[in-house]
């Protein structure tokens, strides 16, 4: 089960770094994805990385704006997944949630996620 973090309010232009881990769980060629939810509004794609490569993928609305990245710790027992986001927008407003997959556009009903609310 993975736990989303680093959400919050900003204004519009501003910036966040949103993390997800598993504790005790290494990224090993795993495919993950970070998807999106603004109210009354469904699931979005947001961006993907094959960890094995560092290959990443964006949708057009945040491309140039949002970076993905993984990070292991000290001693490799542990990875996180990033999603720093700069440039925000009040259309970036929405839970975040990571799963695995590419180009994923859905996320399991027990995902908790973490909010960003950009205001203008």
């Amino acid at each position: 089960q993975f736990v989303e973090s680093g959400g919050g309010s900003v204004q519009s232009g501003g910036s966040l770094r949103l993390s997800c881990a598993a504790p005790g769980f290494v990224f090993s060629g795993d495919a993950l994805s970070w998807v999106r939810q603004a109210p009354g509004k469904g699931p979005e794609w947001v961006s993907s990385i094959a960890t094995a490569r560092g290959t990443a993928w964006y949708a057009h609305s945040v491309q140039g704006r949002f970076t993905i990245y993984t990070d292991n710790n000290t001693d490799s027992t542990q990875s996180t997944l990033y999603l720093q986001m700069t440039g925000l927008k009040p259309e970036d407003t929405g839970r975040y949630y990571c799963v695995r997959g590419i180009l994923a556009n859905n996320y399991p009903a027990s995902a908790r996620g973490t909010q960003v609310t950009v205001s203008t």
